[in-house]
């Protein structure tokens, strides 16, 4: 019995002891880059727990792997949101020199300027790329589109400009494309059709993009496209079809003009349709009342016309209020007013 609890209490020892020696492992190669990343940002409160006496896998926003202790997380964020106002400058070179980092993320830091570091080309293991809500500015690099491992691709909510590069379309293993709430101008690149099937989720709302939706994307098929508040114009409906798999669709805000009537829908999978502030004619298609999860819907300020679909799953007429429906060239019946043909003519 002695024996047993000797055994038992070293195991508990051990699990005790465990966390912090794993956070004491650090290599060194990686805890040097480390440090002078903290000084190219001229040591900001934010990262004080950069101590160059601790090990670095336990410092704020770093995670290693715990086979190799190399570093494979760097997260420098904001979540708490204090106005760290010593944390400013722009992303240092430095951050090119951690070999094995699969995240890299830049979050809520308003003050954290300039282009996007060149140096993060050298990531060759990078999955996770998040800069979002920043002031960084400049174009989207196309040397992005080297990062072959590139799980998720999050640029949003920065002063980024210029057209999206159509180099993007060569990263094979993208999931997630998110470059809304920036600056960006041109078209949406023809090439993005050339994404590997289903293709990546793609979000490029808020920007000041234009020209038509390249004819391309209907070979795609991911769960969530937002193009809304935009310029683009002409034909979305290669967005559009029964046998997609497609959750969430927001084209709203834009310039663009077609035939709604002749476009067809996910009956399953869609709950989220919004197609406002458009130049969209044509009738509510009668197989919108058999999408039966819709949530979310809205066809206001468009140029629509007829009368809104009864019956059927989809419930257009109880789900969804005037608000969705308002302010269309001649759409009519409940909850809209009832329809008048003889007025019409």
């Amino acid at each position: 019995m002695f024996c047993k609890a000797e055994i038992v209490l070293s195991l508990l020892s051990l699990l005790l002891l465990s966390p912090l020696t794993l956070s004491e492992k650090c290599n060194p190669q990686d805890k040097k880059v480390l440090l002078q990343i903290k000084k190219d940002f001229n040591n900001p409160y934010l990262l004080s727990s950069w101590d160059p006496s601790t090990g670095c896998c336990g410092w704020y926003s770093i995670e290693c792997d715990e086979k190799t202790n190399r570093v494979i997380t760097l997260d420098i964020s904001d979540n708490a949101s204090p106005d760290f106002t010593n944390f400013s400058g722009h992303i240092p070179p430095s951050v090119g020199d951690l070999p094995y980092l699969e995240t890299l993320t830049f979050h809520k830091l308003p003050y954290l300027t300039g282009p996007i570091q060149p140096a993060i080309a050298k990531l060759k293991n990078l999955k996770y790329l998040f800069i979002e809500y920043t002031n960084v500015s400049g174009p989207i690099p196309s040397f992005l589109a080297e990062l072959k491992n590139l799980e998720l691709l999050h640029l949003s909510t920065n002063n980024l400009s210029g057209p999206i590069p159509s180099s993007l379309s060569q990263l094979p293993k993208l999931e997630s494309l998110h470059l809304d709430r920036n600056k960006l101008t041109g078209p949406i690149p023809e090439s993005f059709g050339s994404f590997k099937k289903p293709g990546p989720n793609i979000i490029l709302s808020h920007n000041q993009l234009s020209g038509p939706i390249p004819a391309s994307l209907g070979q795609l098929d991911p769960d969530n496209i937002d193009l809304s508040r935009n310029k683009l114009e002409g034909d979305a409906s290669v967005l559009f079809g029964s046998k997609k798999k497609t959750q969430t669709l927001d084209i709203s805000r834009n310039l663009l003009s077609f035939d709604f009537s002749k476009v067809d829908f996910p009956k399953q999978s869609l709950i989220w349709l919004d197609i406002n502030h458009n130049k969209i004619y044509g009738e509510l298609p009668v197989t919108l009342t058999e999408v039966e999860n819709l949530q979310q819907f809205n066809v206001s300020y468009n140029k629509l016309c007829g009368e809104i679909p009864q019956g059927g799953t989809g419930r257009l007429q109880d789900r969804f209020d005037e608000y969705a429906y308002l302010h269309n060239k001649c759409l009519c019946g409940a909850p809209l007013p009832k329809c008048n043909y003889a007025s019409d003519i």
